[in-house]
């Protein structure tokens, strides 16, 4: 299979194409500068060099590909959400993914004349900045603050390649346990400095999912000819704030007694604070019913496997 990858230098889009490389797919990996062949390994990588969101000679290479990984976008965490900001990130993933969906809609279906796919990034921010304890599977509605609105408007611009045939799966993606960056590092951070611990009252929950599961549910989704619509990419067993600080302490083998107010974070990070201080309780029924085994259940046994504590 030809698989062209978006967001192929980050966090999870490295790790999807040296998984697909090693299982000796062929790989087109975009990316707004020039890769060398052998960037991610030995294997068939054939690189693209373009702007997700810009038309030019990328789409071509896009549209001879059998499936399409979409995972650019621009970062929240780390930056003031101003309003130049946030048209920044509803761009680089809203424009992008219309633009791929349309290129994919007009060439809809591999030589063998079976469905071309698209698995788009999403995530459990759809549901809402703060859910409460209520369940979240993927048949729940989405909520009403600015990041739900952008992960809506994101899954929508997918519409022109599902209209057109094309097996279209979104990926909601929760926390990502990966030493190698995401959230985890920054979380772990004040614990390293013997600073740690629940953020607010504790309660909001924290759905996760460790960097082993992601690649594979998203290769899963790939590979399922039956599967389609979105998906929640985390593990099944979503966990309290103050469990999360508990677990991350004991591993980490730091106290955990410093709780952090709700309002020093808004001073300290803006309105992502009201994201970090809320949180959803995701399952993902839709990959448990269609077969993915989760190699990663338990936090704890997750979090000892990426810090090498095992």
């Amino acid at each position: 299979m030809r698989v062209f990858v978006t967001g192929s230098t980050g966090l999870i889009g490295r790790r999807v194409v040296q998984a697909l490389l090693a299982r000796e797919d062929a790989v087109v990996p975009l990316s707004r500068k020039p890769l060398p062949p052998d960037h991610f390994g030995p294997g068939a990588c054939e690189p693209a060099v373009g702007d997700p969101t810009t038309p030019g000679p990328w789409l071509d290479q896009l549209a001879a590909c059998d499936a399409v990984v979409h995972l650019a976008g621009e970062p929240i965490a780390g930056n003031r959400w101003t309003d130049e900001f946030l048209k920044l990130v509803r761009s680089s993933r809203v424009d992008s993914t219309r633009l791929i969906a349309e290129t994919l809609a007009r060439n809809p279906r591999r030589v063998d004349g079976t469905p071309k796919v698209l698995v788009s990034g999403s995530g459990v921010g759809y549901y809402g900045a703060n859910t409460g304890d209520f369940v979240m599977t993927e048949s729940s509605p989405p909520g009403t603050d600015v990041l739900a609105d952008i992960c809506r408007d994101w899954e929508a611009a997918a519409d022109p390649a599902r209209e057109a045939g094309v097996r279209v799966c979104h990926s909601r993606t929760g926390i990502v346990l990966d030493p190698a960056g995401g959230a985890l590092p920054k979380m772990a951070l004040p614990f390293k400095l013997f600073v740690g611990g629940r953020i607010g009252s504790g309660k909001q929950w924290v759905s996760w999912i460790h960097h082993a599961d992601m690649t594979g549910l998203l290769l899963f989704v790939l590979d399922t000819p039956t599967f389609s619509g979105p998906f929640n990419a985390v593990a099944p067993t979503p966990v309290t704030n103050a469990e999360f600080s508990r677990t991350l302490a004991k591993v980490l083998g730091r106290p955990n007694l410093f709780p952090a107010p709700v309002f020093a974070l808004r001073v300290l990070l803006g309105e992502i604070a009201e994201v970090v201080a809320g949180g959803q309780r995701a399952t993902p029924k839709a990959a448990l019913d269609a077969g993915y085994r989760f190699r990663f259940t338990e936090l704890e046994t997750a979090l000892r496997e990426v810090y090498g504590r095992v």
